[in-house]
């Protein structure tokens, strides 16, 4: 889990202050490089929690926006993140929870209770990794390897469900293509949830015997394991396999 800071003039950014959303960064062509978690701490502070991309990559790239304005983007090593499988006690839902023992963003959903725990000492009842994965990937949230940034548009990974982007907000890159894409209703695939024995590479190609159909994008080993995709929403219900893995279609969780 990487984390960055960034300090803003007082009328940049819409979100309220002490809530927090999914957004995501896109490529001029639509493309999401890197989905985060964007809190609003105060009025000139933005947190944004980053599961999967580097940081240090993500804040030199947003510098390069960076015009006259009071601006500072920094990561901050100092603010460790940890997942805890257990009810936040300040946050709840949007809303952010803040204490002397850190910042907490609730991550709770379907499957029961968790929350993000900023800054503070090590708590209790940590959570293993590879279960908070296997968590992100059961409810829909895309963990995405080097190898799928910049391949799929925000529609493509089911961002909707996160609210992770607006169709009417401008002006930021890839904007245009995803509000076409929208609007001329021309988004012809989805994220769909699979489970296996093991878990197919991400890059994978999805096919039903006959022909490539989609592709695996992220995957976690368990009983059983489980694997993100980026299929058509239109297809025949038939057998799928992965890297000549059996695929069983299960439903992602709210």
């Amino acid at each position: 889990m990487a984390f960055a800071h960034a300090q803003f003039s007082s009328e940049v950014a819409s979100l309220a202050v002490g809530q927090w959303q999914w957004s995501a960064w896109l490529t001029p062509k639509g493309r999401v490089i890197a989905l985060f978690a964007l809190a609003r701490r105060s009025e000139q502070e933005l947190l944004l929690v980053l599961p999967d991309y580097p940081p240090e990559v993500l804040a030199a790239s947003l510098q390069r926006y960076v015009f006259r304005r009071k601006l500072k983007i920094r990561v901050r090593p100092d603010l460790p993140v940890q997942g805890v499988m257990a009810p936040p006690a300040r946050a709840s839902g949007r809303l952010l929870g803040e204490s002397g023992a850190g910042l907490e963003l609730d991550r709770s959903d379907a499957g029961g209770a968790r929350h993000w725990r900023i800054g503070g000492e090590p708590v209790a009842g940590a959570a293993d990794i590879a279960d908070w994965r296997r968590h992100d990937l059961r409810h829909g949230l895309p963990r995405l390897p080097e190898s799928q940034r910049e391949q799929w548009t925000p529609q493509q990974l089911s961002l909707d469900r996160l609210d992770a982007y607006s169709v009417r907000k401008g002006c930021y890159p890839g904007q245009e293509i995803v509000a076409r894409t929208h609007f001329l209703g021309k988004a012809k695939r989805t994220l769909v949830l699979f489970e296996s024995d093991t878990p197919p590479m991400p890059g994978s190609a999805v096919g039903d015997g006959a022909r490539d159909i989609g592709e695996i994008i992220c995957a976690q080993a368990g009983v059983p394991a489980l694997a993100l995709a980026v299929m058509p929403l239109e297809r025949e219900p038939l057998a799928l396999a992965a890297d000549g893995i059996a695929l069983k279609e299960i439903p992602l969780l709210d």
